[in-house]
């Protein structure tokens, strides 16, 4: 007869979050967030700290470098987007018609902008990932980016964490720039957050947990995103395809070339962008 079990294992870190895996160490239950791979099984965050003091740094279960649960690199991303949307809304139209993602347009002095207009203006790829003008915008973006970096950043380490962000958001960008109208602005950190979301699945997933809350939610994200013609979906599924394939190629590394295969992923990743920039560059200027 199905049911559930009769005791629920819960984290002894997180009790909140159910624990399917044993330290190996000191057999205390840890979930997903909190293992951290060894020679043999996984081990706690604590157990590790205590085994490696004045030895090589231990390693997450995707190599990154095992760090406190402070999410500095979140916060910082927040505090980046937030100052951003301040000056935005203190400088105006002009400094907003200079940061946004945008394939072909005329600015505010007449002159012809845009990424299609040349290399000096693909920067543009990266700053519209940080601009905001909506408060609701900039809200819902940076509260769906504190749900999901704090768990990303302890599974994959920082520097990993933040360069799938990077990249989610460029693929985002290269996305809408690629199929959308030359002169349609685009601005937003939302194809970096479905990059993130797409990441967490597939982090998920590799650690054998329950992947359905975050199908749940990409899949009402999704129909938020074409039920409104305001909101461009290009950037959002450039970024949950490019955060999902950056994702599996950092975490279904082998063990033995993880560092290679990782590096490998990302430049694949940005030579992929470097094609959709081109492709949308053909498109518009023909």
């Amino acid at each position: 007869m199905d049911g559930a079990p009769a005791t629920q294992q819960m984290c002894y870190r997180h009790p909140d979050r159910e624990a399917n895996v044993r330290c190996t160490r000191c057999d205390r239950p840890v979930c997903p967030e909190c293992m951290v791979s060894a020679s043999v099984g996984f081990q706690c965050p604590q157990c590790v700290q205590q085994g490696h003091q004045g030895s090589r740094a231990p390693r997450t279960a995707f190599g990154g470098r095992v760090v406190s649960h402070d999410a500095v690199v979140t916060k910082s991303l927040i505090a980046v987007n937030v100052v951003v949307w301040l000056l935005a809304l203190s400088l105006g139209d002009h400094f907003v018609m200079d940061l946004e993602l945008v394939g072909r347009g005329v600015d505010y002095s007449g002159q012809l902008v845009g990424v299609a207009e040349g290399p000096d203006q693909w920067y543009r790829l990266l700053t519209a990932m940080f601009l905001h003008q909506a408060v609701a915008h900039i809200a819902l973006n940076m509260l769906s980016l504190w749900w999901l970096g704090p768990a990303l950043e302890t599974a994959l380490g920082r520097v990993r964490f933040l360069t799938l962000y990077l990249l989610a958001g460029l693929g985002g960008s290269a996305a809408s720039f690629m199929l959308a109208d030359a002169n349609q602005a685009s601005l937003g950190a939302s194809g970096a957050i479905f990059g993130l979301l797409g990441g967490l699945g597939v982090v998920v997933h590799k650690l054998g947990g329950d992947t359905r809350p975050i199908i749940i939610v990409l899949v009402l994200n999704l129909a938020i995103t074409f039920a409104f013609s305001g909101i461009d979906w290009r950037a959002h599924i450039g970024g949950l395809v490019m955060g999902g394939l950056v994702a599996a190629g950092m975490v279904y590394a082998p063990r033995q070339r993880r560092t290679q295969v990782q590096v490998l992923t990302c430049v694949g990743a940005v030579l992929l962008i470097v094609v959709m920039v081109w492709v949308g560059t053909v498109r518009i200027t023909g």
